[in-house]
C-alpha cells in the first residue's frame, strides 16, 4: 500500500475512534456512489453527520482542513443529497471535518470542525 494510502487510511481509524469515543454512532464507512464518497457517516444524536477526513504527515501541502476546498465540499453535498434520497431521510443533516495530523511518533493530533461547511446550491 502507498505511504499517502496507508496515511489515509489510519487517519479514518483514528477519526472514527475519535467520533466514537464522542458518542456519536456509526451508520457507514466509506460510502460510495458511482465516483462520489464520503468517508463517514455518524449519527449525532438525531442529526445525521456527512464527515470527511483529512490526513497529512507533514504541513508541506497546508494543514488537513485546508484540502477540504470548494469542490471537496461540492462533492460531498453531491453525495450527501444521493444518500439522503436513497433512504429517505428526512431529518437534520451537518458536515463535518475531521482534520489529522499523523506525527513521526505515530501520535495524532486531531481538529474536529463541526458544520464545517454549508452545502451551495448553484
Amino acid at each position: 500500500m502507498a505511504t499517502h494510502k496507508f496515511i489515509g487510511t489510519q487517519g479514518e481509524q483514528q477519526a472514527l475512534q475519535y467520533l466514537l469515543k464522542q458518542r456519536y454512532q456509526l451508520v457507514k464507512k466509506n460510502w460510495r456512489y458511482k465516483h462520489l464518497e464520503v468517508d463517514l457517516i455518524m449519527k449525532d444524536g438525531a442529526q445525521l453527520v456527512f464527515v470527511e477526513v483529512k490526513t497529512r504527515s507533514s504541513g508541506s501541502f497546508g494543514l488537513p482542513y485546508e484540502a477540504v476546498n470548494w469542490q471537496k465540499q461540492r462533492k460531498l453535498s453531491q453525495a450527501a443529497t444521493i444518500y439522503i434520497r436513497q433512504h429517505q431521510y428526512e431529518g437534520e443533516i451537518r458536515f463535518d471535518v475531521v482534520s489529522i495530523f499523523a506525527n513521526k511518533d505515530q501520535s495524532y493530533d486531531i481538529r474536529h470542525i463541526k458544520d464545517a461547511f454549508w452545502p451551495r446550491y448553484s
